[in-house]
């Protein structure tokens, strides 16, 4: 009897150890999909690498007007691009009478902030990173305060030429750029 619980345990074991292999997959394919649909904006720092071409590959900050600087091609649109197509708009500004078949990476090193204000003990702006929620952005600034309305958030959000207002929940994705209002309870 001891024997066949040993073996038990071993398959158990096993379809455990797969099942947390899955979900580790499942999780890397996730924060994978997320860098790639996110959208670059005012603020954002970047490492431009062109393969083989170590005078082109620069770290740049996108301006207040979306563009960031790149040599020989001076000013190229990056506000609402994801990193893949900003890297392949200057690939193709470079093909041709720059570089035969250019290969460049286009890689976010630091992302512009989010900002949450209201009844929250340290409002401002904080660092955002993929994958940041409602609640850890009030984790951020310190918690709620006591006088805060403990359901009645919202977060503009600011999408190409113009923002837009949404009510905001624990579980609400942050993205970069947001403005996280936390208001007063009246209660």
């Amino acid at each position: 009897m001891l024997l066949i619980n040993r073996a038990a345990n071993k398959q158990f074991g096993c379809k455990l150890a797969s099942l947390l292999v899955l979900l580790l997959i499942q999780f890397a394919v996730y924060a994978v999909e997320s860098d790639e649909e996110y959208l670059l904006g005012p603020g954002d720092q970047l490492n431009v690498h062109v393969y083989n071409e170590p005078d082109l590959s620069i770290e740049t900050e996108i301006d207040r007007a979306g563009f960031v600087s790149f040599p020989f091609l001076e000013e190229v649109l990056a506000q609402g691009l994801t990193t893949r197509q900003l890297a392949i708009t200057i690939e193709n500004g470079l093909r041709g009478d720059y570089l035969i078949e250019p290969h460049v990476q286009v890689s976010v090193t630091r992302y512009r902030p989010f900002y949450i204000h209201g009844q929250v003990y340290a409002p401002g702006g904080y660092p955002y990173q993929p994958g940041l929620t409602v609640d850890m952005a009030i984790a951020l600034a310190g918690g709620l305060k006591e006088r805060a309305s403990k359901s009645s958030w919202s977060i503009r959000r600011a999408r190409e030429a113009h923002q837009t207002e949404h009510d905001a929940a624990r579980d609400t994705q942050v993205m970069a750029g947001d403005i996280i209002e936390i208001s007063e309870s009246f209660f």
